[in-house]
């Protein structure tokens, strides 16, 4: 399907696939955010998908981050880019689904946002990030907030006040990437790892991804209290999948599913 702010969407087997494609560089101008926010909203709402996958169309940018051509033309920074902010993966959303970045290129600004925005990260080796807004003015907030509590402190700060960008095997010693793949090989591991995901309990993922949410900067103890007040994991303790797994592994079969 296409969409008019320049995303493509294609939904397979409960894997939804979005791809940024704006020619020439996949930025992504005020109507394209606006309209990852409502792929974004409408992918959490349909029980019938279960995971994502974000990609950039071509092969030399994933996406760029924001068109500064919009931004010459008057479009405010402050400007509503959606509920979830620039790109909908950025501001806290409740968005409890697997979402995988198929970096296929460079990732810049807004565009290195998007991924840290994403719970999986494949690179292609030939991919780079980098936060340029020092050299335009601009303050990558997302990236602010987001990337010193995911490398150390003194490489943010080096990425945030330099603007310097990082390739994929560096990005993949501080842990920003979790694969890196040949060139044009982005996508076919995403739909590998997208697989794997879907063979797993779907009622485990909300779990896990509203637990990481909440604890993120709560000491352990609350951190344990929280767990015992997530709907989602409460769920989980008391699901029919729960006795599933327990008698697969007992019967040594496969266990059979039902995200109930």
């Amino acid at each position: 399907m296409s969409i008019d702010g320049g995303v493509r969407t294609e939904a397979r087997d409960g894997v939804l696939e979005v791809t940024i494609d704006r020619p020439k560089a996949n930025a992504i101008a005020l109507s394209t955010s606006r309209q990852l926010n409502e792929i974004w909203t409408d992918f959490q709402k349909d029980p019938a998908l279960r995971i994502a996958i974000l990609t950039g169309a071509g092969e030399k940018f994933f996406s760029p981050g924001w068109d500064l051509k919009g931004a010459a033309d008057g479009e405010a920074s402050d400007s509503d880019w959606g509920v979830g902010g620039f790109g909908g993966l950025n501001h806290p959303r409740n968005l409890d689904k697997p979402v995988i970045a198929a970096v296929n290129g460079i990732a810049y600004g807004g565009g290195f946002e998007l991924v840290l925005g994403c719970d999986l990260i494949i690179m292609e080796e030939h991919a780079r990030f980098a936060l340029p807004e020092i050299k335009v003015g601009v303050l990558a907030d997302a990236a602010t907030i987001k990337l010193r509590r995911r490398i150390p402190y003194h490489i943010a700060v080096e990425m945030l006040m330099l603007g310097r960008s990082m390739d994929a095997t560096e990005a993949k010693h501080w842990g920003l990437a979790n694969w890196v793949v040949a060139s044009g090989g982005a996508m076919a591991k995403a739909r590998e790892v997208a697989q794997m995901l879907a063979d797993g309990p779907p009622l485990l993922f909300p779990a896990i991804k509203q637990l990481l949410q909440h604890t993120e900067v709560v000491a352990e103890h609350p951190a344990f209290e929280l767990h015992d007040a997530l709907g989602a994991v409460q769920r989980v303790l008391h699901s029919d999948d729960l006795l599933e797994g327990a008698r697969a592994f007992a019967e040594k079969r496969k266990p059979e599913w039902k995200g109930r």
